[in-house]
């Protein structure tokens, strides 16, 4: 790579000359001869792209070859759009850059209390950095991690907390929930409030089961000891139930209420909802793990909720008084995260991941800190002009998220050459498998090509790599607004995919 030298306010610059790149202000070779083949692919996707409906839609797109250098579709490069889920792309590119594939969130047991004889005189803080794993997605089971943290104060001489266990997530800050979400959504897994500390994912599964005739139904968590309020307002009845059973709250801050009839041979009705208080969730699941683990704990699970309660980031790392790390648990490296973040599109990692990259590389831990930094990175680093990306949460949840088809693909060129890009590639759906729910199965993408989906009302994106039939890298994007439908818009996606695969210069 050429690097040019510069000189500012006496300092010595190496900055590197990058490649001309379509979308970032450098030259884009429209106005040069097109080969037949790419002619030819052209037309093809033009095709694919104008069935019915579908030509009605708002398309952005652009494929280049990385290896040749060459736009080889284009189509609105420039114009930022809707890229729902394709926008954890760039919160994983701007994680990668800024924390490496190697990084852990760490989350620790904290206490300025004495310790005498095994009796803590006060309390325990349950201190959260952003892990958004301390569940049984990446562990044997949910509590391993607090089991592990309950073994090193045990090992420490902890044997009684004559206080309470406090959960503190104020290490990240600003609401919990992403502007721009749709309101009817926050009770759904896929908008888990994303705090600094969190327990199963922020999630909680309600099960009701009949109980007797004219009495109310019986109620239960899983997981369990998550403090979780359920207004039980609902009747058994005999036969059958004429008024269905609902769990209702039109707040996520609100308890949960159990309205309606069961019937008293019905089945159990299950419904999973995200947690009001992640924080306090956690606090009440290691309150349980330490009593179960032999510690006794006399007090109340709580919370604190303010940057300024009794721990702030400062005085836990300080030495001397303070208080004091009794025991520390490291989350897995980043790129196994960086997994769920892409083939299960889960929305609260990426969020979490963000939230970190502010509090670490930006102002704040909150979602703006955390967008700020992402969209600094695109400008900075990728060479993104100002304007193509406006990034308000890491998930691409939000409603007012934009990016240009350009900008994704000049974000994958930058991983690739940064050293990163085997951690990017790994955590990308690969066609053909349970990753991309089979599809483009028995077609020459399958095994070929991964991407990342991306799906909202009224929109669908796609944004990967493939290899032609020569063996030529394609990076490409294919985003869609104002659609038909997203289902029907996938498969176009999926024919547009193909095409790439089978192209032959």
């Amino acid at each position: 790579m050429r690097r040019l030298l510069l000189t500012l306010s006496g300092v010595l610059l190496l900055v590197p000359l990058l490649p001309a790149w379509p979308g970032g202000g450098s030259l884009r070779g429209d106005d040069e001869p097109v080969p037949a083949s790419v002619a030819a692919l052209r037309r093809q996707v033009d095709r694919i792209l104008g069935q019915g409906r579908y030509a009605r839609a708002t398309w952005g797109l652009l494929a280049i070859s990385l290896d040749r250098g060459d736009t080889l579709l284009v189509r609105n490069p420039d114009l930022p759009m809707l890229p729902a889920s394709n926008l954890k792309v760039l919160t994983s590119a701007a994680a990668l850059h800024h924390l490496g594939s190697d990084f852990r969130f760490q989350t620790f047991v904290v206490s300025d209390a004495p310790l005498v004889d095994g009796v803590l005189e006060g309390d325990l803080i349950l201190y959260g950095t952003g892990d958004p794993g301390i569940s049984d997605r990446y562990h044997r089971n949910r509590f391993v991690p607090f089991q592990e943290l309950a073994s090193q104060l045990a090992a420490a001489g902890v044997r009684e907390v004559r206080g309470r266990v406090l959960g503190d997530g104020t290490f990240l800050q600003g609401p919990l929930l992403g502007e721009g979400w749709e309101p009817r959504d926050l009770n759904e897994w896929f908008a888990a409030p994303a705090g600094g500390l969190s327990f199963n994912e922020n999630v909680v599964s309600v099960r009701i089961r009949p109980g007797e005739v004219d009495e109310p139904p019986e109620v239960s968590t899983v997981p369990e000891h998550l403090g979780v309020l359920v207004a039980n307002e609902a009747r058994t009845v005999q036969g059958r139930a004429r008024q269905p059973l609902w769990l209702l709250r039109d707040d996520p801050r609100d308890p949960i209420r159990a309205v309606g009839e069961i019937s008293r041979t019905g089945r159990d009705i299950w419904r999973q909802m995200t947690l009001r208080d992640p924080a306090l969730a956690a606090a009440h699941a290691f309150t349980h793990t330490l009593r179960d683990e032999g510690i006794s704990v006399a007090g109340y699970p709580g919370a604190l909720t303010r940057a300024g309660s009794p721990l702030t980031p400062r005085r836990v790392w300080r030495s001397g008084d303070g208080p004091r790390v009794l025991a520390t648990f490291r989350s897995p490296p980043l790129r196994e995260y960086l997994r769920a973040v892409n083939q299960r599109s889960h929305n609260l990692y990426a969020d979490l991941i963000l939230k970190t990259l502010g509090r670490l590389a930006g102002s704040e831990g909150s979602f703006r800190g955390g967008g700020q930094v992402v969209e600094r990175y695109l400008e900075e680093v990728v060479g993104v002009p100002p304007g193509q990306a406006v990034v308000m949460d890491g998930s691409g949840l939000s409603g007012l998220n934009r990016v240009s088809p350009s900008a994704l693909l000049a974000t994958l060129r930058q991983v690739q050459e940064n050293g990163e890009w085997e951690a990017l590639w790994e955590s990308l759906p690969e066609a053909g498998s349970r990753q991309l729910f089979r599809r483009m199965s028995r077609t020459a993408a399958a095994g070929n090509l991964r991407a990342k989906t991306g799906t909202m009302d009224r929109v669908s994106a796609l944004t990967g790599m493939v290899r032609s039939a020569d063996g030529e890298r394609v990076v490409f994007s294919i985003v869609g607004n104002d659609l038909f439908s997203e289902v029907g818009a996938k498969r176009l996606e999926d024919q547009v995919g193909r095409a790439l695969a089978e192209w032959r210069r």
